[in-house]
Parts: C-alpha cells; sequence; structure tokens
C-alpha cells in the first residue's frame, strides 16, 4: 500500500491512500527523517520512503505551479 505525507498533527501523520481515502499513521512508525510530500510503502510490516516517487511527484508539482504563474 503507498501513503502520500499530507501533514502532520501532533503524534500522527495525515497521509492520503491509493484510493484517496486520508488516514492517520502513527509518526513515530515512520522513518525520522519522513517529510510532508513524501511517497510511503508499506511492506513487510514497515514504512519506507519511496524517493523515487517522491521526486517525480515534487517535479510535477513544480511543473504544475510554475504553468499556473507564467
Amino acid at each position: 500500500m503507498k501513503y502520500i505525507l499530507d501533514r502532520f498533527e501532533g503524534d500522527y501523520a495525515v497521509c492520503e491512500d491509493e484510493n484517496g481515502r486520508t488516514t492517520n499513521l502513527k509518526r513515530n512508525e515512520l522513518p525520522s527523517n519522513v517529510q510532508e510530500g513524501d511517497v510511503l510503502i508499506f511492506e513487510d510490516g514497515i514504512f519506507i520512503i519511496d524517493k523515487e516517487e517522491t521526486e517525480i511527484r515534487k517535479k510535477e508539482i513544480e511543473k504544475l505551479f510554475n504553468d499556473l504563474i507564467k
């Protein structure tokens, strides 16, 4: 299952899953270096950051933003 980290609220990370549903994950169960906007994969009982997918999403968002302000 993949998640996109939207924001932190106290001890929880508010994430969106692959189906567009919002879910709260315990912050202490995530990698310590996780940031808002990161793509997370839940695999074998642990969360890992999908650095490649995160970078792709950031570039897509940056392009959309740049297209809007032109």
